[in-house]
């Protein structure tokens, strides 16, 4: 089954009357504790509601999955979805070792980059890098936790292309820094955990306006996939309420890298210029002449 594109609770309620003894335990369970249930084995999760390993991957195919790791992967979608940044301090504290939190914190941020390696779709890629060379305007729009990926990709591909606008919240409404939208533009759309209303609003108004969209976000179960013409998926996994913005950031760097490929002696020409630029107006810090060896 496509089991990523299904509310696992709904589905666990409307398969409860058939399951076994056992298995029920473990829907009711599930059903009140998902957030820590997406974290355990299924040995865990078996030991915790008195029923046998065997008998946990039994559930997991009565409700339509090959195994439990893919009932899992469907919990723990599930819960960035669904927690509050209040439950996601709570359920931190279970997952991350407090004498060892650097390493702990690093190592999913490696670990999300390797999935995100593992998973991304090359051909969609060079789509995507297709579409940017192509529009005659290029919307960015990333809210909250994403602005930060929203200013950087917007900050590089403007010195590339001098055609690209990110799309903020301030002094203008989003609505009226979209206003000239059009079936020639390409709006970008980035976000993640919690996915942000306000950027899901702003798709909706210039789908209306044929504009082409390409959204980088982390999950099929995105609402961006429903306005979406391309999607890059990348991960943004981490036990915590800090949002893990590593992986993102690399494949947007990836696209920035892309885009300069195709305009290599523009890319030369502009760095050119901004070098003299940044020497003159001393943009940068010059060790020998602060007498720093």
């Amino acid at each position: 089954m496509n089991d990523v594109n299904v509310d696992l609770l709904r589905l666990i309620r409307q398969n409860f009357p058939r399951l076994s003894k056992g298995q029920k335990l473990i829907a009711e369970y599930i059903l009140s504790h998902y957030d820590k249930a997406a974290f355990m084995t299924a040995a865990n999760l078996g030991e915790k509601v008195g029923v046998s390993e065997s008998t946990v991957v039994r559930f997991a195919v009565a409700l339509g999955y090959e195994g439990y790791p893919r009932l899992q992967k469907a919990l723990q979608e599930l819960i960035k979805t669904k927690l509050t940044t209040v439950q996601r301090i709570e359920m931190s504290s279970d997952m991350v070792n407090e004498d060892d939190v650097v390493r702990n914190v690093l190592k999913s941020d490696i670990d999300n980059i390797r999935a995100t390696l593992e998973e991304v779709d090359v051909a969609t890629f060079d789509k995507v890098v297709d579409h940017i060379m192509e529009a005659r305007n290029i919307y960015i729009i990333g809210l909250r936790t994403s602005t930060t990926l929203a200013d950087f990709l917007g900050f590089y591909l403007n010195l590339i292309l001098e055609n690209v606008k990110v799309v903020s919240r301030g002094i203008s409404e989003i609505y009226e820094q979209l206003f000239n939208v059009g079936s020639e533009d390409l709006v970008l759309a980035i976000s993640f955990p919690r996915y942000s209303r306000r950027t899901v609003e702003a798709l909706n108004f210039v789908r209306k306006q044929g504009a082409k969209i390409i959204a980088i976000t982390d999950s099929p179960l995105s609402p961006l996939l429903n306005y979406s013409d391309y999607t890059l998926f990348t991960k943004s996994n981490i036990a915590s309420f800090v949002d893990s913005l590593v992986a993102p950031m690399s494949l947007i760097n990836a696209l920035i890298i892309g885009v300069s490929m195709r305009e290599k002696d523009r890319v030369t020409k502009v760095f050119g210029r901004l070098e003299d630029i940044w020497g003159e107006y001393q943009t940068y810090s010059d060790k020998e002449r602060n007498g720093i060896k």
